[in-house]
């Protein structure tokens, strides 16, 4: 069975030199910072827009399953939280006097939108969905722990330590409701061939100034 970790183990975990209760299967080359630091206006342009992402994501499975009521408040407070931190960077591009680029294509995120099943029965398609969701927010969490080990910047480091715990929650959400709505035997066996997926895509990445690239 996957557990779901607590907060305080949550916390601990921003301590470790390795991620066990994400279950990746491929860590990021801590040398992907180097490229991450030669231009950290990409990269918190990037970042802004992943979040943005993110809050729409939340907000369009409300709309395909707002049955689940549920999940539709967990799933709002998951979208508030994105656009919070959406609005959390670009004060920090502002600050630093760079400027907000428009819109950035990741390669990453839709590789693993490829993976999802589509045209099945409903509770198929929210599994994937739900397990796409927590795939994202699981990397995502272990990019900002490799930058906040990392990075030379200690004000980012600070930032990015916060926005990680923050990450970690909404990936535990994520399975957690999965594990709710669907059968846990059958949300843990999707999950695993989510992580085996996901970790022949990642490995062509981590070559690129960008949150997933």
């Amino acid at each position: 069975m996957y557990l779901i970790p607590s907060k305080k183990a949550w916390q601990s975990l921003m301590l470790s030199s390795h991620d066990p209760m994400l279950g990746l299967k491929l860590s990021t080359d801590p040398r992907w910072v180097s490229i991450a630091q030669s231009n950290l206006e990409e990269v918190l342009t990037d970042h802004a827009w992943c979040e943005q992402k993110a809050t729409s994501n939340a907000i369009s499975i409300i709309v395909s399953y707002p049955e689940h009521s549920d999940m539709v408040d967990e799933l709002l407070k998951i979208a508030k939280e994105e656009l919070a931190h959406f609005e959390m960077v670009h004060e920090k591009i502002k600050a630093r006097g760079y400027t907000l680029g428009p819109e950035r294509k990741d390669s990453y995120v839709n590789e693993l939108y490829k993976f999802m099943r589509k045209g099945h029965r409903r509770e198929i398609v929210l599994l994937d969905r739900l397990l796409f969701s927590a795939m994202i927010e699981a990397r995502s969490c272990e990019r900002f722990k490799v930058l906040t080990e990392n990075i030379k910047d200690e004000e980012l480091a600070r930032f990015y330590r916060e926005l990680m715990i923050s990450e970690a929650g909404h990936y535990t959400t994520f399975i957690g409701l999965a594990k709710k709505y669907l059968d846990p035997e059958e949300v843990d066996k999707r999950w695993q061939q989510w992580l085996e997926h996901e970790s022949k895509v990642i490995a062509n990445y981590g070559k690129s100034e960008t949150i997933h690239g």
